[in-house]
């Protein structure tokens, strides 16, 4: 089973007032766990970058100014991206964007029933507490040191480790006396809302169990016959102690 985790950086949060990408990133899954292929473009948004959103990700006109439109990176994207399930956090946020900047490039938009959102996972999986990406990254002890800022590939790299902590840290393979567990792959879908969460089966090879460890006693002698004499008490009316 493949994903491709993915996240933008815009100029604003609403394409309708002009807002668009500037940055987008995608990471491939397979069996849960990053192949190690990316998609990482900047893209010239044609218009001048809020202050508000460069103080988010620093990408600055000078920057942005000899990045390719958007347009000139689509069928890359797509060719990425393939039939694969998209897995986003505030998946609405991106795909609004997305799917906006496809259509005035005149390609084929992304299907909205083919989408993981995380944000929906996390918080039905822990409900009133803070859902964003820095929250779940701190829950589940995933370093934040390498993030000054945001930035689409970082934020996708995280987001990963992020949606195989969600998924309860599935892999795709585990090993016991050198015997390979297999996976099966089932897609289940929550009625509750648009999140649709991948889940692994793992089936675990029976493992046979040798002479169990003694265990180092750290009573003392005095404490031993203390507890033997209570429990001397009970032995007639007990039916726990072996007789």
């Amino acid at each position: 089973m493949r994903h491709i985790c993915l996240d933008t950086e815009t100029t604003g949060f609403d394409p309708a007032k002009g807002d668009r990408l500037c940055e987008i990133a995608c990471v491939e899954l397979e069996n849960y766990l990053p192949t190690g292929n990316t998609f990482h473009r900047y893209v010239n948004p044609n218009r001048q970058m809020p202050q508000a959103a460069f103080n988010v990700h620093g990408l600055g006109d000078e920057f942005l100014r000899d990045k390719p439109y958007f347009a000139q990176i689509a069928d890359d994207l797509l060719e990425f991206i393939g039939d694969m399930p998209l897995v986003i956090h505030n998946a609405a946020f991106d795909m609004k964007f997305l799917n906006t900047e496809l259509r005035w490039a005149k390609k084929p938009l992304l299907d909205q029933n083919e989408i993981i959102d995380t944000l929906l996972i996390a918080r039905k999986k822990f409900p009133g507490s803070p859902a964003t990406l820095d929250a779940l990254c701190k829950r589940f002890n995933i370093s934040l040191a390498d993030r000054t800022k945001h930035g689409a590939l970082i934020d996708t790299e995280l987001l990963a480790e992020v949606y195989l902590n969600l998924c309860e840290g599935r892999s795709p393979s585990l090993m016991f006396n050198d015997t390979a567990s297999t996976i099966s792959q089932n897609n289940q879908t929550d009625a509750s809302d648009t999140a649709t969460i991948k889940t692994a089966n793992v089936q675990t090879p029976q493992i046979s169990l040798t002479r169990p460890r003694t265990l180092q006693n750290f009573l003392t002698e005095e404490e031993l016959l203390a507890h033997r004499a209570f429990v001397e008490k009970f032995r007639q009316k007990s039916l726990w102690i072996n007789h």
